[in-house]
């Protein structure tokens, strides 16, 4: 059994994300990871950071983003297809440039690979989440925060990845840009890992998080529509109050040690209840929201009402 790891990413060091350690987690179970380096800035260093890793494991494939060919995100699951082009393994484990795996979860994940390689009903293995918010000791698991997603699936030439690139798909007779719902594409069959993904998409400072919702607005909307829309809002993100928010108890993955060190925006966060006059509620502080999280919590066992499915979970 083989195992590829892959991701992508463009300006990744210079938006602050963990890329190093995210590879750096998985590669223990991986047998080769292939990452999609788009050409970035002149001031980013996400190549000599995957390469500072040392690991003969890692092939980098520079690649060009086209967001007029591929609007509306779909440049991502373009860019994360030519990373799985790349791939010989018999299972594919992704990983975004944001996300980490705690290394207690790799003897589980890979037994649970060597469990199914077999078992061609399974196209795919789904994994837990964690969110963590503003911080390294909160997390946020209100309504409509992904709980699961697909980050193993099988190398099969008829499994792509979709839409902005967080999830996956069959889609036969592939044209090589049709990413997004349409008629002929089949969610995966996917069996359970017991595993996490640590996910630190909302963790840096005030101002590269504001740089990086740019950034991804930029993909999904245009470089023009972007500009408008921040052309009013503050430089720094203001990630509202945390203390309600739950409080993380466990450990971090040892590849993030290093980064941790880094934490050097507390002062710029809200720990109290205190709110800005001006700033617009966000999802999860909405009355709305927040009664429906309260039920999901106490009558629904934790799960949410609901939620984003991407595939057919087989009780395997």
């Amino acid at each position: 059994m083989k195992i590829s790891g892959f991701s992508f990413g463009r300006n990744t060091s210079k938006l602050y994300y963990p890329i190093k350690e995210s590879i750096e987690s998985i590669l223990p179970i991986c047998d080769e990871f292939i990452f999609a380096l788009g050409k970035g800035d002149e001031d980013d260093n996400t190549r000599e950071l995957i390469e500072s890793i040392g690991s003969d494991k890692i092939k980098i494939i520079d690649t060009e983003w086209d967001t007029e060919a591929f609007p509306n995100g779909t440049e991502n699951a373009h860019q994360t297809d030519i990373a799985i082009s790349h791939c010989s393994g018999d299972w594919l484990f992704y990983v975004q440039a944001d996300e980490v795996v705690h290394e207690k979860y790799l003897p589980n994940i890979k037994a649970r690979c060597e469990e199914l390689v077999d078992d061609e009903r399974v196209e795919g293995l789904l994994f837990k989440y964690r969110h963590f918010f503003g911080d390294y000791e909160h997390y946020i698991n209100h309504h409509g925060w992904y709980q699961n997603e697909i980050r193993i699936v099988r190398n099969k030439p008829d499994i792509h990845s979709f839409e902005s690139a967080q999830s996956f798909r069959r889609i036969p007779n592939f044209d090589g840009k049709s990413y997004r719902k349409q008629e002929g594409t089949h969610k995966l069959k996917v069996a359970e890992v017991d595993a996490y993904i640590y996910h630190y998409g909302w963790v840096r400072p005030p101002k590269y998080m504001q740089s990086k919702k740019k950034a991804l607005d930029s993909i999904h909307k245009g470089d023009k529509k972007a500009d408008e829309l921040y052309k009013e809002r503050e430089e720094e993100f203001d990630y509202g109050p945390l203390k309600k928010m739950e409080k993380f108890k466990g450990t971090h993955p040892k590849v993030m040690e290093e980064k941790m060190k880094d934490f050097s925006w507390g002062d710029k966060l809200n720990y109290t209840d205190n709110k800005l006059p001006n700033r617009p509620k966000f999802k999860h502080e909405k009355t709305k929201y927040r009664f429906i999280s309260f039920l999901e919590r106490n009558l629904n066992g934790g799960k949410h009402f609901f939620p984003f499915k991407n595939w057919e979970l087989i009780d395997i």
